[in-house]
């Protein structure tokens, strides 16, 4: 299920995932998406392994 939600980026931010979404064909929704989904699951697998990002 899906849900929308209002979010406030600043410019830089917004300028730099839209022009990235646009270089894979995404929509911007469905491209912060992504980039959550990936950031949530390296999340998940450093709790499993213990390892931590730099």
């Amino acid at each position: 299920m899906k849900r929308s939600i209002s979010i406030t980026l600043d410019d830089p931010v917004l300028e730099r995932v839209k022009a990235l979404a646009e270089r894979e064909d995404r929509s911007l929704s469905s491209y912060i998406n992504l980039v959550l989904r990936a950031h949530l699951e390296a999340l998940d697998e450093e709790e499993h392994t213990g390892a931590r990002r730099p």
